[in-house]
């Protein structure tokens, strides 16, 4: 496995296509295998700027911390995270 970390969107898609591994992207755009994201960051609790890869995925669920879970799932599943504000 490898993981992909603030890099273009069209080079981890290029890289993701070339291994024959699983490529976990955070910051990497939607063309990766998987997606990562730590929790601080999807509920938007972290201290400070959130990082530019991040979303908050709890106002649209309405505070349900369960409900943001799962909805960051769905829109990983979906294609529709990473979308192109959370990329470089």
């Amino acid at each position: 496995m490898l993981v992909l970390e603030c890099i273009p969107a069209q080079l981890a898609a290029e890289i993701t296509r070339t291994l024959h591994i699983p490529v976990i992207g955070i910051g990497a755009g939607v063309n990766c295998d998987g997606q990562v994201l730590v929790l601080y960051d999807m509920l938007d609790i972290g201290i400070g700027k959130r990082p530019r890869f991040s979303k908050n995925f709890l106002q649209p669920a309405g505070g349900s911390i369960d409900a943001a879970v799962r909805l960051y799932a769905s829109e990983v599943r979906q294609s529709l995270f990473p979308g192109a504000e959370q990329g470089f």
